[in-house]
């Protein structure tokens, strides 16, 4: 059952596994809460009560999220969210997450595989992004953070950081970082530990894909092309 939900595009197998342990998911008119139930595109398939189908048709949107923005397809407290910035026929669903207060690029599809093999840890997607933070950056405290840091019950993967400029008068620091974990305002907590605030992230490339020129709030449909060398530059990622 999770994996032809999956396949609709609703969301990745372990978020529909979480659905259907929580009751959430009806299989012709019958609640289904076990793991490992048989069903088919045929069969009538609600989740939270809204009917689900297979989409033929997948698409994946790049675009670039404004600051303030909901990273998810629905907020139970009003706010917009990324869905709600794309035109489109088909229910997209966020391809990973940028936190609230982070801008820049950001993908969504009706591809629940793609979703899947993107935020999976075993292929380490990179994810470069302009940081402006609130102090001058050290060369030892620069190297501290590629190696490294102590960010509450766990150790942050190595990274790769490069310094733009300074601003001296300021007192900030403009550079790009390179990551390719995805933990809660994981960049944000790594430059706190060496006193620094950041005051602007905004991401600019994700695996094979950069945001490029588009505006805040503007999008664009990945050519079919695109959308074949993300999907082999993924495989080549899985070592």
């Amino acid at each position: 059952m999770q994996k032809i939900i999956a396949g609709c595009g609703y969301c990745s197998r372990r978020k529909a596994e979480e659905l259907i342990l929580s009751g959430r998911v009806k299989v012709d008119g019958v609640v289904i809460d076990q793991l490992g139930f048989k069903a088919d595109y045929s069969s009538e398939i609600l989740v939270d009560d809204i009917r689900i189908s297979k989409e033929d048709q997948k698409v994946v949107y790049l675009l670039n999220k404004p600051k303030g923005v909901i990273s998810s397809a629905k907020d139970d407290r009003g706010r917009r969210t990324v869905v709600d910035l794309v035109d489109c026929k088909y229910r997209l669903y966020p391809l990973g997450r940028l936190d609230f207060d982070s801008s820049g690029l950001i993908l969504l599809s009706n591809d629940g595989q793609l979703m899947q093999e993107l935020i999976h840890p075993r292929y380490q997607v990179e994810k470069t992004y302009e940081a402006t933070i609130s102090k001058l950056l050290s060369d030892e405290e620069k190297e501290r953070l590629e190696k490294g840091v102590v960010i509450e019950d766990y150790v942050s993967a190595p990274c790769h950081i490069e310094i733009i400029r300074y601003n001296e008068n300021k007192r900030k620091t403009f550079l790009t970082i390179t990551i390719h974990e995805g933990r809660n305002r994981e960049i944000r907590k790594m430059f706190e530990t060496v006193g620094a605030r950041v005051m602007r992230l905004h991401r600019i490339r994700e695996a094979n894909l950069e945001l490029g020129d588009l505006k805040s709030g503007e999008y664009r449909l990945l050519k079919p092309y695109e959308v074949a060398k993300l999907k082999d530059f993924l495989k080549g990622s899985d070592l």
